[in-house]
């Protein structure tokens, strides 16, 4: 509770100064950078498609996976009720695609486009200066510097520059007095890049690195994993820490080095939260990440956590071509909890590069309402009772023993209204092509309610059983056939659903065992690969 509070307290105050320094009388302070020069220096390491340039030249803007059709109008000047899509518009991460063009025409389509966010947004609006966003667009602009300014005028290259400078001004008075830590890291990035790619003057990117530095380690835990528990804030971080890292790497000091090597666990937190299908995990808003930028952000990494582990509150196990994550449903830390999925014993399985078992996901983007729906426990392949939300719990108990790829965890979410805890036991056997789950129910009290253990499929999975017979055949997209048996609980199937940032919802099936609460009782389940 004081840890909430005294969180609560700081995110007030530091919202009260934000305030402060953003009023009209002081935002003129800004411009205090207006006739310093930046130079584009910065590493850009994320594909480009050229497509995507013919794309947006005929009006057709495909950003995070939805596609709008502008009509000849500004993509600025629209309002479009898809978060996601309009933060990668502001962001500008797609002026990577006009990288490699030569043609004039298109240079100076991509300078038109940030000329004309500069008339509409060039001034201070609550939404599109967000921090993690302006810091998202300067690192973008800075990447790609070059590309605007020549070319330009010498009236369009001073009003580029001059709207930077104002940005990176915003991110020095306003970082610090970030509510969110997250954006307060955001913000160090994009000032560390501006430092290093200011004209004449780097004196203080070496102490850039140590700010950098420090707020890295007071948000990462000590496997590198985002406190957050989110893989896709893991991801958006490092997309912008890779492009900076080549800067600490000229600075010979421990600050230096320890970032280098924050960096490195973090790409090796974001690998060991991936499943053989090559999809991180959906727990705690994860949802589906752009498969380019992951492979990207993939082939810089320097090493790999490919084996059975215990990472961040995370449980992993890895045998064969399977590997199984379960979230032991660990409460991130004030400040860090604001996607955070009621997941406790929710698992993710996949064998070879199928996807068996998962989430539904975060809500869509251009569903905002369903957003509490979505990170439900029924949302999730894990047990809930009355089909209610386990308590919240910092510390749940959870133990691996790598020799038997046995993971066990325990939740007391349940406790004080059902009077037991849960237990669930997960073992991988024969190299992985047979998973075997117990959920045992531990008595505190009177014990009461109905316990559900939800097994959401992946999409395209088929689902066959027989009337009266206690097995069902899951038939793979790969052709691959999968039994799953169970004991001890009533069954029967659902619809269900998987977010995908791609394509939308993707329809899909849910295997549901039930059974009274009592004490002691357990439910047994297996899922065993048929062989041919």
């Amino acid at each position: 509770m004081l840890p909430r509070l005294g969180y609560a307290v700081r995110r007030l105050a530091y919202g009260l100064a934000d305030t402060f320094v953003t009023l009209p009388i002081l935002r003129w302070t800004w411009r205090g950078l207006a006739d310093d020069a930046f130079s584009g220096e910065l590493h850009e390491f994320r594909p480009t498609d050229r497509e995507a340039v013919r794309d947006m030249m005929a009006g057709r803007y495909l950003l995070a996976s939805k596609l709008i059709e502008t009509h000849g109008v500004s993509p600025f000047a629209l309002e479009v009720d898809h978060t996601d899509w309009w933060f990668n518009l502001h962001g500008f991460a797609w002026l990577r695609h006009f990288r490699d063009v030569r043609d004039p025409g298109e240079r100076n389509f991509a300078r038109t486009l940030v000329l004309d966010w500069i008339g509409r947004e060039g001034r201070f609006e609550r939404d599109t200066w967000a921090l993690a966003l302006t810091a998202q667009r300067v690192l973008n602009w800075l990447r790609h510097l070059p590309l605007l300014l020549e070319g330009a005028t010498p009236e369009q290259a001073k009003t580029i520059q001059r709207v930077l400078g104002a940005q990176i001004q915003s991110l020095k008075l306003r970082g610090r007095l970030a509510g969110e830590p997250a954006d307060a890291l955001f913000a160090a990035i994009a000032l560390l890049g501006a430092e290093y790619c200011e004209q004449g003057d780097q004196t203080d990117v070496p102490g850039r690195v140590e700010r950098l530095n420090r707020l890295l380690a007071r948000q990462l835990d000590t496997d590198g994993l985002h406190r957050s528990r989110n893989t896709k804030l893991q991801l958006q971080l490092l997309v912008e820490l890779v492009s900076v890292r080549r800067i600490a790497a000229q600075i010979k000091s421990e600050a230096a080095h320890e970032l280098a090597a924050q960096i490195d666990r973090m790409h090796e937190c974001l690998d060991a939260l991936t499943l053989s299908s090559g999809e991180p995990v959906y727990f705690n808003g994860g949802g589906h990440l752009p498969h380019d930028v992951l492979i990207a952000i993939q082939a810089n990494a320097t090493g790999h956590r490919r084996r059975s582990m215990l990472l961040g509150g995370y449980g992993i196990l890895r045998a064969g071509d399977a590997v199984v994550i379960a979230d032991s449903g660990r409460t991130p830390p004030p400040g860090y909890a604001g996607n955070a999925h009621a997941s406790a014993l929710a698992l993710e399985f996949s064998h070879g590069s199928e996807l068996i078992l998962g989430s539904c996901g975060p809500a869509p983007a251009d569903l905002p309402a369903s957003k509490a729906l979505f990170r439900q426990g029924v949302a999730h392949s894990a047990p809930t009772i009355d089909a209610e939300d386990a308590a919240t719990s910092p510390a749940p108990a959870m133990t691996l023993a790598p020799a038997d790829q046995l993971l066990s965890i325990t939740t007391a979410g349940y406790a004080k209204r059902f009077g037991i805890d849960l237990e669930r036991r997960i073992t991988l056997l024969s190299g992985g092509t047979t998973l075997v789950g117990q959920d045992r129910m531990i008595a505190h009290g009177k014990p009461s309610g109905l316990l559900a253990v939800r097994f959401h499929l992946a999409p395209g999975v088929q689902m066959e059983r027989n009337r009266d017979e206690g097995v069902v055949r899951l038939t793979l997209p790969n052709g691959t056939v999968w039994i799953f048996l169970w004991e001890g609980a009533t069954f029967r199937d659902e619809e269900s659903v998987r977010q995908s940032a791609y394509v939308g919802l993707h329809k899909t099936r849910q295997l549901v065992l039930e059974a009274d609460v009592a004490a002691d009782r357990e439910i047994a389940w297996i899922f065993t690969l048929e062989q041919q």
